[in-house]
Parts: structure tokens; C-alpha cells; sequence
């Protein structure tokens, strides 16, 4: 590196030296092919690959690919890229010696730019630890927690170690811990040490104990329950049922649902999924249009072993944005499929749900989606549409509203920093220094991906992080102060009673128009 740093001072020395004399025809040559060398290399240095952007996913910081003149006159940036190294023995379970950048690599590249400000999902994360804040999180409570888990994870300076208790149900924890491996490309060296229990189930299963609260990741909760959320496997993938990455199926939607304009699209509301996991799903296929009646929901049971020997011919997403309402109704627990709903620009019918995720409770009624009974639901879906159809303007910017949110805030940008956000907290709390467990294996992207075959290692390969990104992780809000929490949630309480409310003056009338 001395050498380049010593040619280029000579380079500008010479220029000066030649600034100083008669411009003849030979001299300006001469400038010209230095000012032309110097480009040149100063270019080189600065050049990545040109079939990489740079790093993927790092909107934020406005990266251009090295191919435009744009990224050469800003300030120059150094971004490592990680190939996948599947050339260790036969394709072996094996992790490379040295698969993330040195600490002082990181240190000299970090752009230490100012953070933008996270959304506002994000200070849920304090919510969920709100039970551990005073006694912290101790051994025995996350090992109180083994029955329920599916694998535990421990983070040792950057590596990665599991120990699975029981395979989860089809591939939720291949994806889930690809995603924290992930993490760790994106952000090496800056996950702070930790150990973790991981249930992969539908349904929380942690009641609140006020006294030795066990500590459980998963990827839903419920009242009445105390679990620490995470994002669910079907951000890197779904082989089984051949749902893409989110990256790529969040773009597919966008496309997808500006084929229509949304007064182009059918006036009615729109279900496709499985029906026997639920029975409110059930009871929606009863709002069916009949020839006796028409609920305005036209609904669709989805068989999806039926669907997989079809080749999923049926069941591409981003082909169901056709209609003006999306109905979202809960599956076993919560839905992997409330995001793909709610990016359709279509105005979200959300059936009153019991289940959350790491983002739905900052969802508002009236701003991102539309509420309707658990009980009684084919009226409730049959004034809403009627609603809609009514106050096009009004139903149209709520389609919108929630679409955006699912589009922006829901991006794998933010994903990753909550994950990045929620284990950091977390790993506050721990009153103890975690070790590798004994019957735990190193795991890495090499030997998760590198052994899989078909559809599985294709997803593994298109949601891995191509690199670490040198802008730091967003910036999180303070908690909720205990008056802004409960106004918050007055505030959801009153838009829902609100739609009940119009509901009941509506029915009303209808009846009396029958009289």
C-alpha cells in the first residue's frame, strides 16, 4: 500500500511541476494521460465487483454500483463481500476457519454514519423483556424453558453453536437460524454474546409467572402470555409450500398489485388458504356467495398437497391482488400470510385476531386495515366492502396506508434490525457469561447451505446476505412512557368501536328497509 500512496504523490507532483510551464500541445497530452491514470486508479481502489451492488439490502445508505459516476465522487467506501465456500471436503458440515472480516478490518471500514430513527414496532422489544428488566434473565430460566424449545443457540464471539432438542415442523428452524446466521454477515462482530431457547410452534406456550418467568423466543404471542418475539422463518423461505424470500415476493406483490388500479380491481373481498387449521377460517367459508345470499367475500379453500403435485400452478401470490379487500384470518395461531395480504394495496379486512407478531400490534384500525368481528363475520365482511364501495377514497388510502407499511417498515432492512435490536436487549438481561453447550455444533452458511439440494438450498442461497454493511443498525426509540401506551391503545380500542359502531346503524337500517 506504500507504494500506491507514494506513485500517486509523485503523479501530483509531476502535475504541479507541469502547471507551472508554457501549456504546449505535448504538455496537455501529458495531463491528459495523467489525470487519466490517476482516475484510473483511484477508481481500482474503490471497485468491488461489477455484477454486485455493493451490499445488498442497504437502502439507507444510498449505494450505488461502482459501474456509475455517482459512487466515485462520494466519499470512498470499502465493503467485503462473502461468497458461499462450498469447496470444504465432499460439501461437509464444516464451517471455514475464518468466514467473517477481523475486528480491525471492521473497525477501519465502519462509516459511522448517523442511524435513521427504527419504526415504531420496534419498541415492542421492550415490552416483551418488560418482565425480566428487574431480576434479569438467569440460567435456570432459560433452561427452564428446554421443554418447550425446539433447538437452543448460543452467540460466542460471532460463531454460531446449536443444540436441537426436536425437529420443528417441516423447515421453520433451518430458515430461522439461517436468518440469525444472516445477521451475523450483515452485522459481524457487533451481536453480542448470548445463549437463547427457540420454540418454533404456532401458539405461545409461556404463561405469566410474575416470580421465574422462563425466557422463550418464538414468533408469536398473546395477552396472556410471556414470550420474546422474533420474525418467522418465511422471510429467508417456504420450499414446502414454494413461498419465495421476502426480498424477492415483496417486490413480486408490489408488481403484482399495480396490474389493476384499485377501482380496476374486483369489488369484493378475497380468502384463499387452508380452512382446516381454524375454525374461524370455517366460518368465513360460510360467507361464501351463494344463490341465496352474497356476503361480498368470495373465498377460496387451498389444498395445498393437492397444490404441490399441481406444481403450485394456482397459488402464486402475486396474482391474488386482484380484488378491492383482502381478508386476513388467524391460522393455528397467527399467520405467516397477514404480509402478504396487507401489501396487495388492497384495503386488509382483519378479522379480530388472538395472536400477534413482532409487528402487528402497532398496526392501527382505520389506518392500516379495517376490523371485523370474530363473531357474526360474514355481515361484518359485507358492510365493510359495502363501506368501501361507498367511500372509495377512504377505503383506498387505508389499502394503501397498509400496504406501505408492510413495503417499508417491513423491509429485511428493519427485519435485521430487529433481530440485531431484540437479541442485543436481550442480551442485556443475562446475569451469566454463555459457554458452549455440550452437545452443540457449530453451525455457518457454508454448512447449512452448502449440503441442501432443490428448491430448499435455492431459497437458502437467494435470501443469504451478501456481505456487511458499514452503516450502523437504526437507531430505536425510548419505551413507551406509561401515558403514551395506554393512549395508544385507547386510541386502537375507540377506531374498532367506532367501525362497530356504523356496523349496527347500518344493520339497523337494512332491517328497517325489510319492515
Amino acid at each position: 500500500m506504500g507504494y500506491f500512496c507514494s506513485e500517486e504523490s509523485d503523479l501530483v507532483k509531476g502535475m504541479e511541476a507541469m502547471i507551472r510551464r508554457p501549456l504546449t500541445k505535448t504538455w496537455l497530452t501529458a495531463v491528459f494521460l495523467l489525470v487519466l491514470a490517476l482516475g484510473l486508479f483511484i477508481f481500482s481502489r474503490d471497485y468491488v465487483d461489477p455484477s454486485f451492488n455493493m451490499i445488498a439490502g442497504n437502502s439507507r445508505q444510498s449505494i450505488i454500483s461502482p459501474k456509475t459516476p455517482e459512487n466515485r465522487v462520494s466519499t470512498p467506501k470499502t465493503l467485503q463481500y462473502f461468497p458461499l465456500n462450498c469447496s470444504l471436503g465432499n460439501l461437509s458440515r464444516t464451517c471455514p476457519a475464518n468466514y467473517y472480516p477481523s475486528t480491525t478490518f471492521l473497525a477501519e471500514n465502519n462509516n459511522d454514519s448517523s442511524p435513521t430513527t427504527c419504526p415504531d414496532h420496534f419498541r415492542w422489544i421492550y415490552e416483551d423483556l418488560w418482565v425480566w428488566r428487574e431480576t434479569g434473565i438467569t440460567k435456570e430460566m432459560v433452561m427452564n424453558a428446554r421443554p418447550k424449545a425446539d433447538f437452543r443457540l448460543v452467540i460466542l464471539n460471532g460463531k454460531v453453536y446449536v443444540e436441537t432438542y426436536r425437529k420443528a415442523f417441516q423447515s421453520r428452524d433451518t430458515f430461522t437460524i439461517w436468518g440469525i446466521l444472516q445477521l451475523l454477515r450483515r452485522y459481524p462482530g457487533r451481536v453480542p454474546d448470548l445463549e437463547l431457547m427457540f420454540d418454533c410452534s404456532d401458539r405461545p406456550s409461556i404463561r405469566k409467572d410474575l416470580n421465574n418467568n422462563p425466557a422463550l423466543f418464538r414468533y408469536c404471542g398473546d395477552d396472556s402470555s410471556v414470550e420474546i418475539l422474533f420474525p418467522d422463518w418465511s422471510f429467508w423461505g417456504w420450499p414446502e409450500i414454494n413461498i419465495k424470500p421476502w426480498e424477492a415476493l415483496s417486490n413480486d406483490l408490489a408488481e403484482g398489485s399495480k396490474k389493476k388500479s384499485w377501482m380496476e380491481k374486483e369489488p369484493y373481498s378475497h380468502w384463499k388458504g387452508n380452512p382446516s387449521v381454524n375454525p374461524k377460517r370455517n366460518d368465513l367459508l360460510r360467507c361464501n356467495v351463494s344463490q341465496e345470499q352474497d356476503w361480498n367475500a368470495r373465498v377460496y379453500a387451498q389444498d395445498w398437497k393437492h397444490e404441490g403435485r399441481q406444481g403450485f400452478k394456482h397459488s402464486d401470490l402475486s396474482t391474488q391482488c386482484t380484488h378491492r379487500y383482502k381478508i386476513y384470518v388467524e391460522g393455528v395461531g397467527w399467520s405467516v400470510s397477514e404480509k402478504y395480504i396487507m401489501a396487495c394495496e388492497s384495503m386488509t379486512l382483519l378479522v379480530k385476531p388472538h395472536y400477534y407478531d413482532f409487528f402487528s400490534r402497532s398496526l392501527m384500525p382505520l389506518q392500516h386495515y379495517w376490523p371485523i368481528k370474530d363473531y357474526d363475520m360474514c355481515p361484518s365482511i359485507k358492510f365493510a366492502v359495502d363501506w368501501g364501495n361507498t367511500h372509495q377514497k377512504e377505503a383506498m388510502d387505508i389499502g394503501k396506508v397498509g400496504s406501505s407499511f408492510i413495503q417499508q417498515d417491513l423491509k429485511m432492512d428493519y427485519v435485521y434490525d430487529y433481530m440485531f435490536h431484540v437479541l442485543n436487549q436481550y442480551a442485556k438481561l443475562l446475569k451469566y457469561k454463555p459457554t458452549v453447550p455440550e452437545g452443540a455444533v457449530e453451525i455457518c452458511s457454508e454448512s447449512m447451505a452448502c449440503p441442501q439440494k432443490g428448491l430448499l438450498r435455492k431459497y437458502l442461497e437467494q435470501s443469504m446476505v451478501k456481505g456487511f454493511v458499514d452503516s450502523n443498525p437504526c437507531a430505536m426509540a425510548p419505551p413507551y412512557d406509561p401515558a403514551s401506551f395506554q393512549s395508544f391503545l385507547r386510541r386502537k380500542d375507540e377506531a374498532t368501536k367506532k367501525v362497530e359502531a356504523w356496523e349496527k346503524e347500518y344493520k339497523e337500517k337494512d332491517n328497517m328497509g325489510k319492515h
